[in-house]
C-alpha cells in the first residue's frame, strides 16, 4: 500500500479505546483535545462520527488524520465541512486540505503530542523523524486546516 491511500484500520483493543473516548467526548469530557467530528458521508448525506484529536498551533487549528485515508477524510474532503461537537456544543465548521509540503510544523506537533497513541501507525517513522522522513510520509496522513 502506497501512502497516498493509506489507510489504517482499528483492530483489538483499539475499537473498545476509540468507543471509551468517543463516550467521553459525547458526554463532553474532553481527553487532550479529543473532539467528535461529524461529516455527512459523500453518499448517503447522513451523518458519520468519528473522535479525533484537535491540534492547535499557534492559534490555528487542525485535523490530522494518523489512521490515513480514513471515510472521514474521504467525506470532508467532498463537503468540505462538518462539525466538532463536545458534549452538548456544536460548532460547525469548514476545512482546507494542506499541501503534503505544508504539513511538517503540524506532523511534528501531532506527533509529539500523541505520539504515545498513535506512534502505531507509523510503522516506518522513528520516534523523533526528520524533516526528510516526515515528507516522506506526508501523503499518508491527510492533514485539514479548519478556516
Amino acid at each position: 500500500m502506497t501512502n497516498a491511500n493509506r489507510h489504517v484500520q482499528a483492530s483489538g483493543i483499539e475499537v473498545y479505546f476509540n468507543k471509551a473516548v468517543a463516550f467521553l467526548t459525547r458526554h463532553g469530557i474532553s481527553l487532550m483535545g479529543t473532539r467528535i467530528l461529524a461529516v455527512r458521508g459523500r453518499t448517503s448525506g447522513k451523518w458519520r462520527t468519528a473522535p479525533i484529536n484537535l491540534l492547535t498551533l499557534d492559534g490555528t487549528r487542525y485535523l490530522v488524520a494518523p489512521r490515513g485515508h480514513t471515510h472521514w477524510v474521504r467525506n470532508i474532503r467532498v463537503s468540505g465541512e462538518g462539525e466538532l461537537r463536545l458534549g452538548r456544543k456544536v460548532e460547525p465548521i469548514t476545512v482546507t486540505e494542506l499541501p503534503d509540503a505544508d504539513k511538517l510544523p503540524m506532523l511534528r506537533a501531532y506527533l509529539k503530542r500523541w505520539g504515545w497513541e498513535v506512534g502505531r501507525f507509523f510503522d516506518n517513522l522513528p520516534k523523533n523523524p526528520t524533516d526528510e522522513q516526515l515528507l516522506d510520509a506526508a501523503p499518508g496522513i491527510p492533514v485539514f486546516r479548519i478556516n
